[in-house]
């Protein structure tokens, strides 16, 4: 671990290079490992490259390195998240003080079974779910704010085109262990799934999620498998798209909401795709012979890396790691570089119906 006057940075194996490096890099690297059932199936990650993509030619707080490739390579890592690939940077490429990570390190999360992390809303400005003195709340709320302000700004460079088009969602801190936690079926982590908000209706936009393992010793263990669009070949039939998609009309949306202003209620207003979109992810989980008979691809990602993907399309678990930081960014349709690859899209496209009004 090397400390710097932006705050601190880990330096890991391999060598600098441009996009894709060669698979003995990834390998290096990221230590990533294919496993069709179980871990003892595992093959080598070389079967799967196409699963995590580095970017070595982005440094904070010079930005993209050459200047003049900026626009072309930020481009590029739209699509390639797009497209259901893994970036991957072994830095924290933002501004985060040694002393934060310390702070943070020394933190837990709150006993109440309604917070499964340490969240952060910073549109309201708001921290859920934390323990300790008042003293140490103010600090963590204080780090979590710039936290998500540092990584808005961050991704703002590396991801332009998306930038005009999002919006800056909760962010989390991760103190617990993942593996071995006692949740329900629903909740537990390392179950595949691909994400979906219940209070959070997206109407077809996009989940954006920046992580880093801020763990100065563990790695943070991910399961991946194929990308939205072949699981939704495979399971979407079976987990009630139809129906979803028939019942979906605009007259039965407005129903809903007259109801609910009638009596005074307040709630989501969900689509047919938000409505199936928290199925599907319900359905994987619940799904044992998917679970356990998938094609598997193993990631460790090492002490101090940051990663990002469409956590709507990649498919993940969570096997194991402790204290990581995540930030979420809700991206509208029109910024996409290939909106064809969406989820809505890829499930309208297989309904035959409009699910959500243009997002």
């Amino acid at each position: 671990m090397r400390p710097s006057e932006a705050g601190w940075e880990l330096d890991l194996r391999g060598g600098r290079g441009h996009f894709p490096l060669p698979v003995k890099s990834i390998l290096e690297n990221a230590m990533m490992t294919t496993n069709l059932a179980a871990a003892d199936n595992a093959r080598p990650a070389a079967d799967h490259p196409e699963a995590l993509v580095r970017v070595d030619d982005f440094q904070y707080p010079q930005g993209w390195i050459p200047p003049a490739a900026a626009a072309g390579r930020t481009r590029q890592c739209c699509e390639q998240l797009e497209a259901g690939q893994v970036l991957f940077l072994d830095r924290i490429p933002y501004l985060f003080p040694q002393a934060d990570r310390e702070f943070l390190l020394l933190q837990r999360q709150s006993g109440s079974r309604l917070h499964k992390n340490v969240s952060y809303r910073p549109q309201q400005d708001v921290l859920r779910g934390a323990a300790g003195d008042r003293e140490e709340q103010a600090r963590l709320h204080d780090i979590m704010r710039r936290y998500s302000a540092e990584v808005a700004r961050f991704l703002g460079q590396l991801l332009q085109p998306y930038a005009a088009h999002w919006t800056l969602d909760y962010a989390s801190f991760r103190p617990e262990e993942e593996q071995g936690r006692d949740l329900p079926v629903h909740k537990r982590n390392d179950l595949l799934h691909v994400d979906s908000f219940p209070t959070r209706p997206m109407h077809g936009r996009r989940i954006l999620r920046c992580f880093s393992n801020i763990n100065p010793t563990a790695p943070r263990v991910w399961n991946t498998t194929d990308e939205f669009s072949v699981l939704a070949q495979q399971f979407a039939a079976e987990a009630g798209l139809a129906g979803f998609a028939e019942r979906g009309s605009a007259r039965g949306n407005a129903l809903a909401r007259g109801v609910k202003k009638m009596f005074g209620l307040k709630g989501a207003d969900h689509s047919a795709y938000d409505r199936f979109m928290l199925r599907f992810h319900d359905y994987l989980k619940e799904n044992t012979g998917f679970q356990q008979n998938c094609r598997k691809v193993r990631i460790e990602f090492p002490p101090g890396s940051t990663w990002i993907c469409f956590t709507d399309s990649v498919p993940h678990a969570v096997l194991s790691g402790q204290y990581a930081l995540e930030q979420t960014f809700i991206v509208g349709l029109s910024g996409l570089v290939a909106p064809d690859k969406a989820p809505i899209r890829v499930l309208e496209k297989m309904a035959g119906r409009v699910l959500a009004n243009a997002a």
